[in-house]
C-alpha cells in the first residue's frame, strides 16, 4: 500500500465518521485500525504512531483533557462569554424546544416530522365552530363596526360573552370550553375572515392576559374566584405590559409598585402603592379587570432583604380610586377596545399578585411562558384566517371580472400576486396547523412562536397588497361591499403587537434559537455558570467536545452536500417532493455550520451583529416554513391536486433560505471566512429560482376554479351562500360564471356576433329570441349578471354621509 493511497483511504475514514458524527472513542479505534493496516503493507513507518499518540491520547485520556485542555478553555470561555441579563435569562428559559431542533442541528429526522399526531377537533369543538362561531359571523357587519359604532354591536358583545369565546383556554371545571390550541386557531382563522376587530376581541383574552396567568401561577382563591366570572364574561380581563418608555424593550418598564403597609377596604395590610401609565392595551377601555406589569420594590425590607423585586404581575380590580381607563386608541380604523390606563398611588393587598405574595419578581418569567403559547396562535391564526378568504375572493374575482374580453386572471401579470397569495395561504395554514399541534403536544414554542408571528404576519401584508393590487378600484373604494380595505389599514397593527417584526426577526428568533435549539451551546452556557467548579469542568468538558466534533460534522456535511447536490440523501418518500427534503437537509446542515461558525468567529459581538442574526433566523424559518407545509401536503393525504400550491410554498421558502444565507456570507465582517463560507456552500454559486411561471399559472388557476385544491385551501372559512355574507355571495358568483360561460358561447354563435361578457340579462333575451336557449339557461345568465355586477361594483356615498359624527349625549 503506497502513502499515498493510504492518506487517501485516512480522508475517505475521517469524512465518514465526522459525516456520521461518530464517538471520539470510535473515530480512535477506527484510525488506529487503518494505521494498523498502513502498517503492515508498509505505507506507514514508527513515527505516525507516535505522531497519532501525541494527538489521540490526550483527547481520550478523560482526566489529562479536562485538566490541559478543557479547564483553560472553560476560564477563556467564561472571560469573553457575554453578559446575560435576569430578564434576557429568563425569555430563554421559557419554553420548550421541537421540530426547530432538529432544523438547527443539520441532520433533521423526516419520519419524526410526519409521525407527529395530526391536530384534529374534538366534536364540541367542530360543533361550536359550525354553530356559535358561524353565527357570530353571520351577525357581525364589519362596515358597521368600523365605520359607524366603532365598536362591536351590543347583541354581539353579549353573544360572545353567552357562548363563552372568551373562555376557550379556561378549564371546563371552572366553567370554561377547554378548547385545544388548534381549536382556538380554527375559530380566530374563521372570524378574522369576517371582521379583524372581531377576531382581535376574542383572541386577546385568549392569549397573554390574565385567564393562562390564573391557570398556571394564581392561588387556589384567584382561581376559584376569577375564572368563573371571566368565563361567564362577569368579568372583562386585559393585560397592561406597554408603557411609553418601554414598547419593544418590555422589560425597562418604569411603572413600579412599593410595598408598604397601607389601609383597604377599612383593614390595614401589608401591600403595595402601585403606579403606572400604559398604552395600547387591547380591552383596557372595557376592563373590569386588570392584568398589570410592573417592577416590585421593597425598601423596607417588608418581605425579606432584597430590595429591587424585579417584574410583578398583579390583578387590579379598574373600579378602585387612583385608576384611569375608558379612553380609546382608534388603531388604523380597526376600532377594537384599545387604550391607556394609568394608575396614581393605587394600594392593593400583597395578595392581589397572580400567584400570591412568592411570585414577587417572578413576572417577567411568567410573561415569557405565556407568550411563547399564546403567540403561536393569536397573530398567525388571525393573519392565516385573513389570507384564506382573502385568497379565495381574490381568486373568485379574477375570474369573474373581465377587461379586454376575459377574465383578468388569465393575464400573467395577474397571475404572478395571485400565485403569491395561493401559494402563501396553503403555507400560512400549514404552519398554524404545526406550530397548534406542537403546543397541543404540550409543547411551549418559543422560538417557533417568534418564526409563526413574524413570518405570517409580514406575508399577511404582502398578500394584502398583491390583493388590493388585483382589485384596483374595488378595493380602494370602501364601503359594505368592500372586504380588503381594512384589512389593508389594519396590516400594520399586526406587525407591531406582540413584538414589533424588525425586533423578533434581528433579535429572538436566532438570539432564543441559537442557544435553545443549538444541541451543546446552552449546555456550555450553563457549566460556565455553574459555581461547583467540579461540576462544571465535567459539564463543559462534555458540551465542548461534543460541540467540536459536531462542527467538524456540518462542515464535512455541507461540503458532501455541495459535491454531490445532496441528490444521495434518502428521502421519506420517493415522488415529486424528494428534493425538497434533500435541500432541506443540505441547509439545515448549513445553518449548523455558519452558526457555529458565526460564534466562533464573532463571540459575543454575535449579539450585536443584528443583521448577521436576522439572516441566520431568516434561514431557521424558513426551514421551518417548508417542513410544515411538507407535513400539511402528507397529513392531507398527498393530494396530487394539491401539488402546485405545495410546490410554490416549498420553493419560494427554498429560494429564501438561498437568498439568507447569500446574503450572510456577503456581508459577514471577515471576509477571508466568507470566501472559505462561500466555496463550501455555493462552489458554483447559487442556483434555485423562485417558483417558476408555470407553477404561478397552476396555482391562479386554482384559486379561479372550484375544485377540491380550492376547498382545502379555504376549508374552515365563513363561506356560507348567504346575503349578508359577501364572500359567500362571491363564491356563488364564481359558479354561475362559470357555468353560463358555455351558454354566452351558444347565444354569441346563434345570433353571430361576439358580445362582450356583460349586461348578460340582455343576453339572455337575445338567447330567447334567437331559440338558442331555455329559460333554464336564461335565468342563469340573469341569476350570473346580478352576482357579476355586485361583484365588480363598489360603494358611493351622499357628501353628507362621510362627514365625521360626533354624538351628543
Amino acid at each position: 500500500m503506497e502513502q499515498f493511497t493510504w492518506f487517501i483511504y485516512a480522508i475517505i475514514l475521517t469524512g465518514f465518521m465526522a459525516y456520521t458524527r461518530a464517538a471520539l472513542s470510535t473515530f480512535t479505534l477506527s484510525f488506529a485500525a487503518l494505521m494498523a493496516l498502513g502498517t503492515i503493507f508498509d505505507a506507514l513507518s514508527f513515527f505516525s504512531w507516535i505522531i497519532f499518540a501525541l494527538i489521540a491520547l490526550p483527547l481520550n485520556i478523560s482526566d489529562f483533557r479536562k485538566q490541559y485542555i478543557s479547564q483553560p478553555l472553560l476560564k477563556m470561555f467564561r472571560s469573553i462569554m457575554p453578559q446575560m441579563s435576569k430578564t434576557e435569562q429568563e425569555a430563554i428559559d421559557a419554553g420548550t424546544t421541537w421540530f426547530e431542533a432538529e432544523l438547527f442541528r443539520g441532520n433533521p429526522d423526516w419520519k419524526k416530522l410526519h409521525n407527529y399526531e395530526t391536530p384534529r377537533l374534538s366534536v364540541e369543538e367542530q360543533s361550536f365552530l359550525n354553530g356559535p362561531v358561524e353565527e357570530i359571523c353571520k351577525m357581525t357587519n364589519d362596515w358597521q363596526t368600523t365605520h359607524v359604532d366603532a365598536d362591536l354591536s351590543p347583541e354581539v358583545w353579549q353573544f360572545l360573552k353567552d357562548n363563552k369565546f372568551f373562555a376557550m383556554i379556561i378549564k371546563k371545571k371552572y366553567g370554561g370550553l377547554e378548547f385545544c390550541a388548534y381549536a382556538q386557531s380554527r375559530v380566530l382563522q374563521k372570524l378574522s375572515g369576517v371582521s379583524a376587530v372581531l377576531a382581535s376581541t376574542v383572541g386577546v383574552p385568549n392569549s397573554l392576559g390574565p385567564g393562562e396567568l390564573l391557570q398556571l401561577y394564581g392561588t387556589k382563591e384567584q382561581q376559584d374566584y376569577y375564572l368563573p366570572r371571566l368565563a361567564v364574561g362577569d368579568e372583562i380581563p386585559c393585560f397592561a405590559l406597554t408603557s411609553p418608555e418601554a414598547g419593544s424593550d418590555a422589560g425597562a418598564i418604569p411603572d413600579e409598585g412599593i410595598v408598604c403597609h397601607g389601609e383597604f377596604e377599612g383593614k390595614e395590610v401589608l401591600g403595595m402603592r402601585l403606579t403606572w401609565d400604559k398604552r395600547y392595551i387591547t380591552l383596557a377601555p372595557i376592563a373590569t379587570v386588570l392584568g398589570l406589569a410592573f417592577k416590585l420594590k421593597d425598601p423596607g425590607n417588608l418581605l425579606g432583604d432584597t430590595v429591587d423585586l424585579g417584574i410583578t404581575c398583579a390583578l387590579i380590580p379598574t373600579d378602585l380610586d387612583g385608576i384611569i381607563c375608558g379612553r380609546r386608541h382608534f388603531p388604523l380604523n380597526i376600532p377594537f377596545q384599545n387604550g391607556p390606563t394609568q394608575g396614581n398611588g393605587v394600594f392593593v393587598p400583597l395578595d392581589f399578585i397572580i400567584g400570591g405574595a412568592e411570585m414577587a419578581g417572578q413576572g417577567w418569567r411568567m410573561l415569557m411562558e405565556c407568550l411563547s403559547v399564546g403567540r403561536a396562535i393569536t397573530l398567525p391564526s388571525n393573519s392565516a384566517g385573513g389570507i384564506k378568504s382573502i385568497a379565495l375572493a381574490t381568486g373568485a374575482y379574477s375570474r369573474i371580472r373581465r377587461q379586454f374580453k376575459l377574465p383578468i386572471g388569465k393575464m400573467e401579470g395577474i397571475e404572478e400576486p395571485l400565485a403569491r397569495i395561493g401559494g402563501n395561504a396553503y403555507l400560512m395554514d400549514a404552519v398554524t396547523t404545526m406550530s397548534t399541534g406542537a403546543i397541543d403536544l404540550g409543547e411551549k414554542p418559543s422560538v417557533i412562536s417568534a418564526i409563526a408571528k413574524y413570518h405570517l404576519t409580514e406575508k399577511m401584508r404582502v398578500c394584502v397588497n398583491d390583493a388590493m393590487d388585483i382589485h384596483g378600484g374595488k378595493g380602494i373604494c370602501m364601503g359594505e361591499g368592500n372586504y380588503l380595505a381594512r384589512g389593508y389599514q389594519g396590516a400594520p397593527i399586526a406587525i407591531t403587537v406582540e413584538g414589533a417584526n424588525i425586533l423578533t426577526r434581528s433579535l429572538i428568533i436566532y438570539g432564543q434559537g441559537a442557544i435553545r435549539c443549538h444541541p451543546y451551546v446552552l449546555a456550555e452556557l450553563e457549566a460556565a455558570n455553574q459555581t461547583d467548579d467540579e461540576i462544571a469542568l465535567k459539564e463543559f468538558d462534555h458540551a465542548l467536545f461534543g460541540h467540536i466534533g459536531f462542527a467538524i460534522s456540518n462542515v464535512v456535511r455541507s461540503i458532501w452536500f455541495s459535491i454531490t447536490g445532496a441528490r444521495l440523501l434518502r428521502t421519506p418518500f420517493s415522488d415529486q417532493t424528494s428534493r425538497y427534503y434533500q435541500l432541506l437537509t443540505r441547509f439545515s446542515s448549513n445553518l449548523a455550520m455558519l452558526s457555529d461558525i458565526s460564534m466562533l468567529t464573532l463571540g459575543g459581538d454575535l449579539k450585536r451583529k443584528e443583521r448577521i442574526s436576522a439572516r441566520l433566523g431568516d434561514v431557521l424559518s424558513h426551514l421551518y416554513l417548508s417542513s410544515a407545509s411538507l407535513k400539511r401536503y402528507n397529513d392531507e393525504g398527498r393530494q396530487q391536486e394539491d401539488l402546485p400550491l405545495l410546490q410554490w410554498a416549498v420553493e419560494d421558502s427554498l429560494y429564501e433560505t438561498q437568498q439568507a444565507i447569500d446574503a450572510l456570507i456577503s456581508n459577514f465582517p471577515s471576509k477571508i471566512v466568507a470566501t472559505f463560507l462561500r466555496a463550501m456552500i455555493f462552489p458554483i454559486g447559487t442556483w434555485l429560482n423562485k417558483p417558476s411561471d408555470i407553477t404561478d399559472h397552476k396555482v391562479a388557476q386554482i384559486l379561479q376554479t372550484p375544485c377540491k385544491a380550492r376547498e382545502r385551501l379555504g376549508q374552515g372559512q365563513y363561506l356560507t351562500r348567504e346575503p349578508e355574507n359577501v364572500l359567500g355571495q362571491l363564491e356563488q358568483t364564481l359558479e354561475d360564471i362559470i357555468a353560463c360561460e358555455p351558454v354566452f358561447k351558444k347565444v354569441c354563435q346563434a345570433i353571430g356576433v361576439d358580445l362582450p361578457f356583460y349586461k348578460l340579462n340582455e343576453v339572455a333575451q337575445k338567447g330567447l329570441d334567437a331559440n338558442a336557449i331555455n329559460k333554464v339557461e336564461a335565468a342563469l345568465l340573469c341569476k350570473a349578471e346580478l352576482g357579476r355586477k355586485a361583484a365588480i361594483d363598489v360603494d358611493d356615498f351622499d357628501s353628507k354621509e362621510l362627514r365625521a359624527k360626533t354624538l351628543s349625549l
